[in-house]
């Protein structure tokens, strides 16, 4: 039979009622399976009531805290609880920084005249000097400006870091990715000009008074020459820069008595159903345990914890059984050292597992609009034929980009094929991350159930069609 009849023949059935009727069956299968993972998450779902322990049972949840200890124990019991297949803990050491008692600031005009600031300590910073810190500001809004003014005018002074998030960006990551370069390596910069402290404008587009907090690095710079760095709150650095303006001489004191220790044993949490066909090729669906100190990290990152666990109950609730081995990993220690995700992509590279796929829930529990997928565009161009599925929900917004920092690690060992990152709605999460107010009562359960089954139906999804991925 030549090349042109067999060409003729295949053309024929691929467009056939009868081919065209299985693509249908096939479609309408995957269809009835999202409904279903769908209806079971929003009436029956458990990701609100796990979240609400973690939350409020358990609270704060800092590497090397007795919280994070606290919420390793309690989310192995819950997949125990869950009958998977394989439940373990796998070892990490974390660093552990505690922030001792609060932080205290105030801006002073005039000998005796002074009024409060709202702030908080630079996870990772040092303290101020006994008694507390104060001197002059110098305001920057970049390090370009930094460099600029010089030791001559930076020196024996506070730097005050007062760059805000682009308000008109409607992706509010890309707003945070340019303004947090100063909150990170603010205090090394400054360190450079014999600066004796840094204030960062606290990353939120809300004018409040909260504080955020967030990791900060002294990079290479000497002990001996660390300076302590603090973020004060929108409306702190607003009326800071708005009294600098008309007395360029006051001063600003501040004083925090946060300590670095020792690092600390800590874990993953893991557990997996066990794949029917491909068990030694695994998926995973995760978010990180770890939290910052001053609220009870629900959006970050509680909610994508208890939706990662649920995934794996909504499959088990609805009888799916997956061709692939679908791991929940609660990740340790993302917010300040990544210690967690690096030793799960480690040890999967030295057991040799090959990823199908990884997906990260770490945006807030807010409404889902869809997935950020980072692989190649083959792999994608087939992913994104799956977004009429998800229409129905309203969460098919399918683009190419990041995914998570925990899954990352995975793409640099070179052992997974695809990874993914759960999109929610952006537009209220920098109100509360890494502050006092992000708590239980800010997160909505049924925006949550709704993340929790968009998650089950995009893994449902790569672990039926998965195979057909390359790296």
């Amino acid at each position: 039979m030549n090349t042109y009849i067999i060409k003729l023949l295949a053309l024929t059935l691929f467009s056939s009622p009868f081919f065209s009727g299985f693509s249908q069956k096939i479609n309408q299968q995957d269809s009835m399976m999202i409904k279903q993972l769908f209806n079971t998450s929003l009436n029956d779902g458990q990701s609100y009531q796990w979240l609400d322990y973690l939350s409020n049972n358990i609270g704060s949840r800092l590497s090397g805290s007795l919280g994070a200890e606290l919420a390793v124990d309690y989310t192995k019991e819950q997949m125990i609880d869950l009958d998977l297949d394989n439940v373990w803990l796998q070892p990490v050491m974390v660093p552990k920084w505690t922030r001792g008692a609060k932080e205290y600031a105030y801006i002073e005009t005039a000998p005796g005249v002074t009024s409060i600031a709202n702030i908080c300590a630079l996870g990772g910073s040092v303290p101020t000097p006994y008694g507390g810190l104060k001197a002059k500001v110098v305001e920057v809004k970049s390090f370009e400006e930094l460099k600029e003014l010089g030791r001559e005018k930076i020196q024996g002074n506070i730097v005050f870091y007062n760059r805000p998030m682009q308000d008109d960006l409607i992706q509010t990551m890309r707003a945070y990715g340019g303004a947090v370069g100063q909150r990170y390596s603010g205090a090394s910069e400054a360190a450079k000009y014999g600066a004796v402290g840094v204030v960062v404008r606290s990353m939120s587009l809300s004018q409040d008074d909260f504080p955020h907090t967030g990791a900060m690095s002294y990079g290479d710079t000497p002990k001996d020459l660390r300076v302590p760095a603090c973020a004060i709150s929108t409306n702190g650095a607003n009326y800071l820069s708005a009294t600098l303006k008309l007395q360029p001489n006051l001063l600003f004191y501040f004083n925090q008595n946060c300590k670095s220790h020792p690092d600390v044993q800590s874990y993953n949490v893991i557990g997996e159903i066990r794949g029917s066909e491909s068990p030694n090729n695994f998926i995973v669906v995760g978010g990180h345990l770890d939290s910052w100190d001053l609220g009870d990290g629900s959006h970050d990152d509680g909610a994508g914890c208890v939706q990662s666990l649920e995934v794996l109950r909504l499959l088990k609730k609805v009888g799916y059984q997956p061709k692939h081995t679908i791991r929940a990993v609660m990740f340790m220690n993302e917010e300040n050292g990544l210690r967690g995700g690096n030793k799960y992509a480690e040890e999967a590279k030295r057991k040799e597992e090959f990823h199908v796929f990884a997906l990260e829930s770490d945006a807030g529990g807010f409404t889902p609009r869809g997935f950020s997928f980072d692989t190649n565009e083959d792999n994608f161009q087939q992913i994104k034929n799956w977004e009429n599925l998800f229409f129905p929900y309203l969460v098919n917004r399918f683009v190419r980009g990041g995914s998570g920092a925990d899954i990352g690690p995975l793409k640099n060992q070179g052992i997974i094929s695809v990874l993914a990152g759960l999109s929610p709605d952006s537009q209220r999460y920098f109100d509360y991350h890494h502050a006092a107010n992000d708590t239980f009562d800010k997160v909505n359960k049924r925006e949550l159930e709704l993340g929790a089954a968009a998650m089950t139906g995009i893994i449902y999804l790569m672990d039926k069609y998965g195979h057909n991925f390359k790296e």
